[in-house]
Protein backbone atom coordinates (compact mmCIF):
# COMPACT_ATOMS: atom_id res chain seq x y z
CA UNK A 1 0.00 0.00 0.00
CA UNK A 2 1.21 3.35 -0.96
CA UNK A 3 1.31 6.18 1.61
CA UNK A 4 -0.90 9.37 0.37
CA UNK A 5 0.85 12.02 1.83
CA UNK A 6 4.05 10.47 2.69
CA UNK A 7 6.28 12.37 5.44
CA UNK A 8 9.38 10.70 3.90
CA UNK A 9 11.10 8.55 1.26
CA UNK A 10 11.83 5.20 1.96
CA UNK A 11 14.76 3.85 1.08
CA UNK A 12 14.98 -0.03 0.73
CA UNK A 13 19.25 -0.66 1.38
CA UNK A 14 20.63 -4.02 0.81
CA UNK A 15 22.51 -4.84 4.18
CA UNK A 16 26.11 -4.28 4.19
CA UNK A 17 28.99 -2.08 5.77
CA UNK A 18 27.52 0.84 3.87
CA UNK A 19 23.96 1.36 4.68
CA UNK A 20 25.28 -0.07 8.09
CA UNK A 21 26.86 2.86 8.63
CA UNK A 22 24.12 5.40 7.49
CA UNK A 23 21.48 3.17 9.63
CA UNK A 24 23.08 3.99 12.26
CA UNK A 25 24.10 7.46 11.73
CA UNK A 26 19.98 7.67 11.97
CA UNK A 27 19.60 6.20 15.05
CA UNK A 28 22.13 8.53 16.78
CA UNK A 29 19.77 11.67 15.32
CA UNK A 30 17.04 9.89 16.72
CA UNK A 31 15.12 8.58 13.59
CA UNK A 32 14.09 4.81 13.29
CA UNK A 33 14.70 2.65 11.26
CA UNK A 34 13.73 -1.16 9.73
CA UNK A 35 16.25 -3.99 10.37
CA UNK A 36 15.50 -7.48 9.88
CA UNK A 37 15.94 -9.72 12.99
CA UNK A 38 15.62 -13.45 12.82
CA UNK A 39 12.21 -13.07 14.13
CA UNK A 40 10.54 -10.35 11.65
CA UNK A 41 11.70 -6.87 11.10
CA UNK A 42 11.42 -4.99 13.72
CA UNK A 43 11.69 -0.86 13.72
CA UNK A 44 14.58 0.13 15.46
CA UNK A 45 14.98 3.23 17.49
CA UNK A 46 17.12 4.41 20.60
CA UNK A 47 15.69 3.10 23.46
CA UNK A 48 17.09 6.18 25.74
CA UNK A 49 15.90 9.02 23.23
CA UNK A 50 12.43 9.76 24.09
CA UNK A 51 11.57 11.86 20.99
CA UNK A 52 12.95 8.78 19.11
CA UNK A 53 10.98 6.34 20.66
CA UNK A 54 7.97 8.44 20.37
CA UNK A 55 8.82 8.70 16.12
CA UNK A 56 8.51 4.49 16.75
CA UNK A 57 5.12 4.97 18.09
CA UNK A 58 3.68 7.56 15.53
CA UNK A 59 5.07 5.75 12.81
CA UNK A 60 3.14 2.43 13.65
CA UNK A 61 0.27 4.64 15.06
CA UNK A 62 0.78 2.43 18.29
CA UNK A 63 -0.83 3.07 21.32
CA UNK A 64 1.23 4.40 24.17
CA UNK A 65 0.20 1.92 26.62
CA UNK A 66 1.66 -1.03 24.88
CA UNK A 67 5.71 -1.65 25.95
CA UNK A 68 8.08 -2.06 23.54
CA UNK A 69 10.86 -4.75 23.68
CA UNK A 70 14.21 -3.37 23.75
CA UNK A 71 17.43 -5.23 21.71
CA UNK A 72 20.79 -5.38 23.14
CA UNK A 73 24.20 -6.74 21.83
CA UNK A 74 24.83 -8.99 24.77
CA UNK A 75 24.17 -9.59 28.63
CA UNK A 76 26.97 -6.85 29.84
CA UNK A 77 24.38 -4.53 27.86
CA UNK A 78 21.24 -6.00 29.50
CA UNK A 79 22.68 -6.03 32.89
CA UNK A 80 22.89 -2.39 32.77
CA UNK A 81 19.16 -2.32 31.93
CA UNK A 82 17.37 -4.50 33.74
CA UNK A 83 18.15 -7.03 37.33
CA UNK A 84 18.58 -10.78 36.63
CA UNK A 85 17.93 -13.35 39.01
CA UNK A 86 19.24 -16.45 38.95
CA UNK A 87 16.23 -18.11 36.68
CA UNK A 88 16.88 -15.47 34.42
CA UNK A 89 20.44 -16.02 33.82
CA UNK A 90 19.59 -19.53 33.05
CA UNK A 91 17.40 -18.64 30.25
CA UNK A 92 19.75 -16.07 29.25
CA UNK A 93 22.93 -18.35 28.88
CA UNK A 94 20.25 -20.65 27.56
CA UNK A 95 18.59 -19.10 24.82
CA UNK A 96 20.47 -15.84 24.17
CA UNK A 97 21.18 -14.72 21.47
CA UNK A 98 17.83 -15.61 20.13
CA UNK A 99 14.08 -15.16 20.06
CA UNK A 100 13.36 -14.95 23.85
CA UNK A 101 12.09 -11.90 25.37
CA UNK A 102 12.74 -11.61 29.14
CA UNK A 103 10.39 -9.12 31.20
CA UNK A 104 12.80 -7.87 34.16
CA UNK A 105 12.53 -5.47 36.50
CA UNK A 106 14.06 -2.20 35.29
CA UNK A 107 17.34 -0.39 37.05
CA UNK A 108 16.64 3.03 37.83
CA UNK A 109 19.80 3.82 36.30
CA UNK A 110 18.85 2.34 33.51
CA UNK A 111 18.56 5.91 31.15
CA UNK A 112 15.69 4.31 29.23
CA UNK A 113 12.54 6.15 27.86
CA UNK A 114 9.57 5.90 30.10
CA UNK A 115 7.86 5.06 26.86
CA UNK A 116 9.73 1.87 26.19
CA UNK A 117 8.32 0.96 29.57
CA UNK A 118 4.36 2.39 28.99
CA UNK A 119 5.14 3.45 32.77
CA UNK A 120 5.71 -0.34 34.06
CA UNK A 121 8.45 -0.84 36.51
CA UNK A 122 9.75 -3.58 33.93
CA UNK A 123 11.62 -3.95 30.85
CA UNK A 124 11.17 -6.35 28.09
CA UNK A 125 14.76 -7.07 26.75
CA UNK A 126 16.06 -9.45 23.78
CA UNK A 127 19.84 -10.64 22.75
CA UNK A 128 18.93 -10.99 19.25
CA UNK A 129 20.52 -13.45 16.55
CA UNK A 130 20.55 -11.99 13.57
CA UNK A 131 23.73 -10.37 12.36
CA UNK A 132 21.80 -7.35 10.68
CA UNK A 133 20.45 -6.29 14.02
CA UNK A 134 23.38 -6.90 16.45
CA UNK A 135 25.76 -5.17 14.28
CA UNK A 136 23.25 -2.12 14.48
CA UNK A 137 23.41 -2.04 18.00
CA UNK A 138 26.62 -2.23 18.07
CA UNK A 139 27.47 0.35 15.27
CA UNK A 140 25.12 3.16 16.67
CA UNK A 141 26.45 2.11 19.94
CA UNK A 142 22.57 2.09 21.71
CA UNK A 143 20.12 0.34 22.82
CA UNK A 144 17.15 -0.43 20.35
CA UNK A 145 13.55 -0.53 21.40
CA UNK A 146 11.96 -2.28 18.42
CA UNK A 147 8.83 -3.74 17.44
CA UNK A 148 7.88 -5.00 14.50
CA UNK A 149 8.14 -2.82 11.30
CA UNK A 150 3.92 -2.23 10.37
CA UNK A 151 0.78 -0.18 11.17
CA UNK A 152 -0.07 -1.41 14.38
CA UNK A 153 -2.08 -4.60 15.14
CA UNK A 154 -1.78 -5.53 11.30
CA UNK A 155 0.18 -8.26 9.98
CA UNK A 156 3.99 -8.54 10.92
CA UNK A 157 6.58 -7.91 8.40
CA UNK A 158 8.89 -11.01 7.34
CA UNK A 159 10.46 -9.55 4.35
CA UNK A 160 11.04 -5.68 3.36
CA UNK A 161 8.69 -5.50 0.80
CA UNK A 162 6.19 -6.10 4.08
CA UNK A 163 7.68 -2.97 5.58
CA UNK A 164 7.12 -0.95 2.66
CA UNK A 165 3.70 -2.27 1.86
CA UNK A 166 2.68 -0.53 5.30
CA UNK A 167 5.32 1.75 6.09
CA UNK A 168 6.59 3.49 3.03
CA UNK A 169 7.03 6.99 3.63
CA UNK A 170 6.71 6.54 7.29
CA UNK A 171 10.42 6.07 8.28
CA UNK A 172 13.37 7.00 6.16
CA UNK A 173 15.08 3.60 5.90
CA UNK A 174 14.47 -0.35 5.43
CA UNK A 175 17.90 -2.39 5.41
CA UNK A 176 16.87 -5.51 3.65
CA UNK A 177 18.04 -8.81 4.08
CA UNK A 178 15.74 -10.85 2.59
CA UNK A 179 12.99 -12.83 4.35
CA UNK A 180 13.89 -13.68 8.53
CA UNK A 181 13.89 -17.11 9.59
CA UNK A 182 11.81 -17.60 12.28
CA UNK A 183 8.40 -15.98 11.06
CA UNK A 184 6.89 -15.44 14.37
CA UNK A 185 7.67 -12.61 17.14
CA UNK A 186 9.80 -13.61 19.90
CA UNK A 187 8.69 -15.86 22.79
CA UNK A 188 8.19 -13.17 25.97
CA UNK A 189 8.10 -14.77 29.55
CA UNK A 190 8.09 -13.54 33.13
CA UNK A 191 10.80 -15.23 35.41
CA UNK A 192 10.20 -15.84 38.87
CA UNK A 193 11.39 -17.64 41.70
CA UNK A 194 8.95 -20.26 41.97
CA UNK A 195 7.37 -19.97 37.99
CA UNK A 196 7.94 -19.06 34.52
CA UNK A 197 4.95 -17.07 33.42
CA UNK A 198 5.02 -16.92 29.46
CA UNK A 199 3.47 -13.42 28.47
CA UNK A 200 3.51 -14.58 24.64
CA UNK A 201 3.87 -17.94 23.16
CA UNK A 202 7.10 -17.91 19.81
CA UNK A 203 9.93 -19.97 18.51
CA UNK A 204 11.13 -20.96 22.38
CA UNK A 205 8.19 -23.09 23.81
CA UNK A 206 6.95 -23.56 26.99
CA UNK A 207 8.58 -27.09 27.41
CA UNK A 208 12.15 -25.47 26.17
CA UNK A 209 11.34 -23.16 29.29
CA UNK A 210 10.83 -25.58 31.51
CA UNK A 211 13.61 -27.87 30.21
CA UNK A 212 16.20 -25.05 30.86
CA UNK A 213 14.79 -24.06 34.90
CA UNK A 214 13.10 -26.65 36.07
CA UNK A 215 10.35 -24.27 36.55
CA UNK A 216 6.58 -24.75 36.03
CA UNK A 217 5.85 -22.77 33.21
CA UNK A 218 2.15 -21.01 33.17
CA UNK A 219 0.18 -19.02 30.88
CA UNK A 220 -0.82 -15.56 31.11
CA UNK A 221 -4.37 -14.91 32.52
CA UNK A 222 -6.77 -13.99 29.66
CA UNK A 223 -7.98 -10.59 31.15
CA UNK A 224 -4.56 -9.80 32.66
CA UNK A 225 -3.59 -6.45 32.55
CA UNK A 226 -1.05 -5.96 29.23
CA UNK A 227 2.66 -5.96 30.71
CA UNK A 228 4.06 -6.91 27.27
CA UNK A 229 4.46 -6.37 23.70
CA UNK A 230 1.52 -8.74 21.59
CA UNK A 231 -1.02 -9.01 24.83
CA UNK A 232 -3.50 -7.21 22.71
CA UNK A 233 -6.71 -9.57 21.90
CA UNK A 234 -6.38 -8.32 17.97
CA UNK A 235 -3.36 -8.15 16.54
CA UNK A 236 -1.28 -9.62 13.54
CA UNK A 237 -4.62 -8.94 11.72
CA UNK A 238 -5.07 -8.66 7.86
CA UNK A 239 -7.96 -6.39 6.53
CA UNK A 240 -9.85 -9.23 5.63
CA UNK A 241 -12.18 -11.51 7.73
CA UNK A 242 -10.08 -14.37 8.85
CA UNK A 243 -11.94 -18.05 9.83
CA UNK A 244 -9.84 -20.62 11.38
CA UNK A 245 -9.61 -24.51 11.33
CA UNK A 246 -11.42 -24.78 7.92
CA UNK A 247 -10.89 -27.82 6.16
CA UNK A 248 -12.02 -26.56 2.48
CA UNK A 249 -12.21 -22.68 0.84
CA UNK A 250 -15.49 -21.43 1.07
CA UNK A 251 -16.67 -18.97 -1.74
CA UNK A 252 -14.27 -16.34 -1.93
CA UNK A 253 -11.94 -17.43 0.40
CA UNK A 254 -8.32 -17.67 -0.20
CA UNK A 255 -7.35 -21.02 2.08
CA UNK A 256 -3.79 -21.37 3.39
CA UNK A 257 -3.22 -24.66 3.97
CA UNK A 258 -1.02 -27.28 6.18
CA UNK A 259 -0.47 -30.46 5.28
CA UNK A 260 -1.44 -32.23 2.10
CA UNK A 261 -4.54 -30.41 1.18
CA UNK A 262 -6.31 -28.92 -1.51
CA UNK A 263 -5.56 -24.50 -1.08
CA UNK A 264 -3.83 -21.55 -2.44
CA UNK A 265 -0.95 -21.72 -0.36
CA UNK A 266 0.66 -24.43 1.54
CA UNK A 267 2.18 -23.15 5.24
CA UNK A 268 4.14 -26.86 5.03
CA UNK A 269 2.88 -29.40 2.65
CA UNK A 270 5.00 -31.81 5.23
CA UNK A 271 3.11 -30.43 7.96
CA UNK A 272 6.06 -28.92 9.49
CA UNK A 273 5.48 -26.71 12.43
CA UNK A 274 8.62 -25.17 12.29
CA UNK A 275 8.20 -24.35 8.62
CA UNK A 276 4.55 -23.15 9.17
CA UNK A 277 5.61 -20.54 11.63
CA UNK A 278 8.20 -18.89 9.47
CA UNK A 279 5.83 -18.66 6.29
CA UNK A 280 2.44 -18.18 8.34
CA UNK A 281 2.40 -13.67 8.09
CA UNK A 282 4.35 -14.09 4.13
CA UNK A 283 1.26 -16.50 3.68
CA UNK A 284 -1.13 -13.87 5.20
CA UNK A 285 0.00 -11.03 3.42
CA UNK A 286 -0.13 -12.88 -0.25
CA UNK A 287 -4.14 -13.38 1.34
CA UNK A 288 -4.71 -10.35 2.20
CA UNK A 289 -3.29 -8.92 -1.10
CA UNK A 290 -5.44 -11.49 -2.93
CA UNK A 291 -9.16 -10.75 -4.88
CA UNK A 292 -10.54 -13.01 -2.26
CA UNK A 293 -12.95 -11.21 -0.24
CA UNK A 294 -12.07 -13.38 3.29
CA UNK A 295 -9.02 -15.47 4.31
CA UNK A 296 -9.69 -19.23 5.56
CA UNK A 297 -7.06 -20.86 7.86
CA UNK A 298 -6.44 -24.78 7.96
CA UNK A 299 -6.38 -26.49 11.63
CA UNK A 300 -2.74 -25.92 12.98
CA UNK A 301 -1.55 -28.56 15.87
CA UNK A 302 -1.07 -26.95 19.46
CA UNK A 303 1.88 -28.77 20.12
CA UNK A 304 5.33 -26.97 20.48
CA UNK A 305 5.77 -24.25 17.91
CA UNK A 306 2.03 -25.14 16.84
CA UNK A 307 0.97 -22.72 20.16
CA UNK A 308 2.56 -19.84 18.63
CA UNK A 309 0.98 -20.29 15.48
CA UNK A 310 -2.68 -20.57 16.82
CA UNK A 311 -1.94 -17.89 19.46
CA UNK A 312 -1.09 -15.22 16.41
CA UNK A 313 -4.33 -16.93 14.24
CA UNK A 314 -6.70 -16.26 16.80
CA UNK A 315 -5.61 -12.84 17.05
CA UNK A 316 -5.77 -12.21 13.76
CA UNK A 317 -9.33 -13.36 13.42
CA UNK A 318 -10.34 -11.33 16.72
Amino acid sequence: MTIANPVYSTRTCRYGAEALREAALLIRAGEPVAVPTETVYGLAADATDTHAVAAIYSAKGRPSFNPLIVHVAHMDMARTLAHFSATADRLAERFWPGPLTMVLPVRADSGLSHLVTAGLPTVALRVPAHPAMRALIRESGRPLAAPSANRSGSISPTRAEHVLASLNGKVRMVLDEGPTSEGLESTIAAPETDRIRLLRPGPITADMLGEATGLPVVAAKADAAIEAPGQLESHYAPAKPVRLDALRAETNEYLIGFGLMPCHINLSPEADLREAGANLFAALHMADASAAERIAVAPIPMEGIGAAINDRLRRAAA
